[in-house]
């Protein structure tokens, strides 16, 4: 279906590619890996034929048709949901205007009219309405949703209309990137049935372990210019990864000790005449002898030890009867919730629900119109938000910025804590004024790791993290002693953390005393987006 060979890309001057080679073959589902600016979204630009290779080829099947999904979406207008969803708002037209210039020129039996004709006739498919209502609701919108605009919902909302248009044309490729960003536990549940029945061959690009586990049967990661390929889902990739390391590290080890006796015999016997021959034999075979490279470092999750935060009292903090509104929109009527110390709590439930509002007004970030919070002895708060920058001092430098909240800590362990959250080499220098919400996101989760509160609050903490940087998080909050509470849709980081469960919806909060796997035991969860899917 898809063949790369010998590709070599080359970008301001850096190669990304050199001599790669991969081939995916139909219905396969295959995960690209590799650290953030290895080359993952460029390969994709070639997949597409929005980019050429400097050397090499991309080919594809002669009738296969590409779907692709960017991380971020396109801008919308005036259109509805549905119509997003179903091509209608300029899809359509679009599709019609290639296809008339194909057959305008006369190019009517090329692939590329092909494929733009096939999915043309998949978004005019009289079904094809009726799959995208069905698409749209697995995703997470309500029925009602469908004929309200798409601008006015957030851009998260916007990428599930753009995906559900994708699954409505089933294009034999479909290229992921980065999928699970916008979506809450359980339009990702619903999400990951889905593709687990899709008829076609899946590569993506995800941060998402257990995503990964879920559906991949194959893995490619993106290494020294090369593409290695690993068979397996993301568990196996990391267990054959870590053992082809430690072969070729005794591989080296076992060549460096045959050099050393070599060199040694040679430096022994050189000058001595019944030996001299056999020492200039060796020493000819030495010069002759392929030398093996020693393994670079395998990357792993970022591990480091930060101050451990003052114990506080047994009860850290209590929402008495509380009522909360934002104008007309009642969000909460007579809450009640009390955090524990040593807790680690992970807030699910749809999207809209009201997690990121509880979680605010634990923190005391929005006011409420009845009822009480109270803080218990030695609270220290600290809540972490996606976009919460007005902590950090424009004129500080990032490298400042650490050392402003921890003053004791070395330059080389700062550089090397900010380097696993992907600042690296010069970026430390960067003034706070001029990084990408991103980045101050990155740079306020350091923060509160060098210098933790004994409440810690976070609301989508691993959102702008790659893979080994999220497990980097995992390992600093393992080996956390205070209390936390914590919004995620990436389930390999719930799994690694939570305790406890709440879930939330209409306003309603019920409380799991387990971990995440014990609440989709009781809760039957997992079963019901399967069922979703086959209803669907």
């Amino acid at each position: 279906m898809l063949t790369l060979r010998n590709v070599t890309k080359t970008f301001s001057a850096r190669t990304l590619f050199s001599g790669a080679n991969m081939t995916i073959n139909h219905g396969e589902r295959v995960a690209l890996v590799g650290p953030n600016g290895a080359g993952k979204s460029t390969l994709f630009s070639l997949i597409l034929k929005a980019d050429t290779p400097d050397a090499g080829e991309v080919t594809r099947d002669e009738w296969t048709t590409v779907g692709f999904l960017p991380q971020e979406c396109e801008p919308v207008g005036e259109e509805t949901v549905l119509e997003v969803a179903t091509g209608k708002a300029g899809e359509i037209e679009r599709l019609e205007k290639q296809l008339a210039a194909y057959e305008a020129a006369g190019d009517v039996s090329s692939p590329e009219y092909f494929e733009t004709h096939a999915k043309h006739d998949a978004l005019q498919d009289p079904q094809a309405e009726a799959k995208a209502k069905r698409i749209l609701k697995g995703l997470g919108y309500l029925e009602g949703d469908f004929d309200r605009p798409a601008r006015e919902f957030s851009g998260g909302w916007i990428m599930r209309a753009h995906m559900a248009r994708l699954l409505v044309m089933e294009p034999d490729l479909l290229l992921l990137d980065e999928p699970t960003n916008h979506l809450d536990l359980m339009s990702l549940m619903w999400f990951r049935n889905y593709l687990k029945n899709y008829p076609g061959t899946i590569l993506m690009i995800s941060h998402d372990r257990d995503f990964m586990d879920e559906l991949v049967q194959n893995v490619y990661e993106i290494e020294e210019s090369r593409l290695i390929p690993y068979q397996g889902n993301y568990s196996d990739y990391l267990q054959k990864r870590e053992e082809n390391w430690e072969r070729a590290m005794q591989a080296w080890k076992n060549q460096q000790k045959e050099i050393e006796a070599m060199q040694e015999f040679i430096d022994r016997f050189r000058s001595v005449a019944s030996k001299a021959a056999q020492a200039q034999s060796r020493e000819r075979q030495l010069e002759k002898m392929e030398k093996l490279e020693k393994p670079r470092p395998l990357r792993k999750g970022f591990r480091f030890n930060f101050p451990q935060p003052q114990r506080s009292g047994q009860r850290l903090i209590t929402l008495s009867n509380i009522d909360q509104a934002y104008g007309t929109k009642q969000v909460y009527t007579g809450l009640d919730l009390e955090i524990e110390r040593g807790e680690r709590t992970v807030l699910v439930g749809p999207n809209g629900a009201g997690k990121s509002t509880l979680i605010k007004i634990l923190a005391g970030e929005v006011p409420f119109q009845k009822g009480e919070r109270k803080l218990g002895t030695n609270v220290k708060l600290g809540y972490f938000s996606q976009h919460r920058a007005d902590t950090l001092d424009p004129d500080c430098s990032v490298l400042e910025e650490l050392k402003r909240v921890a003053p004791e800590i070395r330059e080389d362990e700062a550089r090397s804590i900010l380097g696993s959250f992907l600042f690296k080499r010069e970026d430390v220098h960067k003034k706070c004024r001029v990084l990408s919400g991103g980045e101050k996101s990155r740079v306020n989760l350091v923060k509160f790791l060098v210098d933790p509160p004994n409440l810690l609050l976070m609301d989508e903490p691993t959102t702008h993290l790659d893979i080994w940087a999220i497990e980097g998080l995992i390992l600093a909050l393992q080996k956390f002693e205070g209390t936390l509470v914590f919004i995620s849709h990436d389930v390999h980081f719930i799994r690694s953390l939570a305790t406890k469960v709440i879930h939330i919806n209409a306003g309603r909060l019920t409380s799991y005393a387990g971990d995440y796997d014990y609440y989709l035991e009781k809760t039957g969860a997992e079963e019901n987006a399967r069922a979703a899917v086959i209803a669907g």
